[in-house]
């Protein structure tokens, strides 16, 4: 089975330096929303460069130090994903990992370069070790332009050549990912999956909550359940939403599913577990969407006023 070398950017604006901190420098007890993570290996993760403060001034520290002008909608920094196949990992020792991520770092700091780095931090306490990286997309003559440097999906799809020609100059056995220029799809982030277990896993608590009512519980397990409801049903909106991007694909991912089922061969083993997953996630879409049926009409639309009166606040119409 072809094992890739994967490499993806995010677009992130200044808003979310907090809650990527938070994530890449594991810096919560307990990450309920992401239960791969195994807070117990945390203490093996490791910094091939480590921030000197926090997130929002590394990147606000740089953009003044170039005298970037900056507007209300500029990509202020830049997410990146490296890692690969799981399979690539099987028996590699700390250092083998290590040296993997550092000539990933090695290429990023040639493409944008190294100072505009300030945080790559690589994670072995989930199910595949990866790498966070940070920068700030600041080009040569000291302008912020994330378009100017990661380009369009033409130049994408070249920074995906690049990056694999200079990964498998050491790693001969790593193949290059599947262009979505080629496949129609965009990538589904990992964390869409982990959200939908995590909502699908609150949404049973909830349902044995309401379900356990008597005439002499009902005030008290009614409360509790309105506790837990408040805080799923405005999560579980904002999934939905995020998730309508990501159609198109997850409908062509259902297509190929179908027809790898027939197929079922070695070679396409990695694809069909992927596509599992997506069964998998509509499956649970389609459960929390019954549960949304089953919820009492009064708390419904209780819930349902709270969210209105939610959008309304912040200037949403929906």
């Amino acid at each position: 089975m072809p094992q890739y070398a994967i490499l993806r950017f995010s677009k992130q604006k200044n808003g979310s330096c907090r809650a990527l901190e938070a994530h890449h420098e594991r810096q919560k007890e307990k990450y309920a929303s992401n239960p791969d993570i195994d807070t117990d290996r945390s203490k093996y993760n490791f910094h091939i460069v480590k921030p000197t403060k926090y997130y929002r001034l590394e990147v606000d520290d740089r953009i003044k130090e170039a005298g970037c002008k900056t507007r209300k909608d500029s990509t202020m920094f830049v997410d990146t994903l490296i890692t690969a196949s799981p399979a690539f990992f099987k028996g590699k020792k700390r250092d083998e990992v290590k040296a993997l991520f550092e000539t990933a770092v090695d290429f990023i700091s040639g493409k944008i370069g190294k100072d505009n780095i300030f945080t790559a931090t690589v994670h072995v306490d989930e199910k595949t070790p990866h790498l966070h990286l940070c920068f700030t997309p600041i080009t040569e003559d000291n302008r912020l332009s994330a378009k100017d440097i990661l380009g369009n999906r033409a130049q994408l799809s070249k920074w995906q050549d690049e990056f694999h020609a200079h990964m498998v100059k050491k790693y001969p056995g790593l193949a290059r990912g599947e262009s979505s220029r080629v496949t129609g799809r965009e990538h589904i982030p990992t964390w869409l999956f982990k959200q939908s277990v995590s909502l699908s896993k609150q949404a049973s608590q909830i349902t044995q909550e309401l379900s356990g009512i008597n005439p002499i519980n009902a005030s008290k397990k009614r409360d509790n359940a309105m506790k837990m409801l408040k805080k799923w049903f405005p999560k579980m909106e904002d999934f939905e939403g995020r998730l309508k991007k990501y159609q198109k694909s997850i409908v062509l991912l259902e297509k190929e599913n179908a027809k790898l089922e027939e197929k079922a061969n070695t070679a396409d083993k990695g694809k069909f577990s992927r596509t599992l997953e997506i069964g998998k996630l509509q499956s649970e879409v389609r459960e929390m969407h019954r549960f949304i049926d089953s919820i009492p009409p009064d708390l419904l639309q209780e819930l349902k006023n709270m969210q209105k009166q939610n959008n309304k606040n912040r200037g949403i119409d929906r």
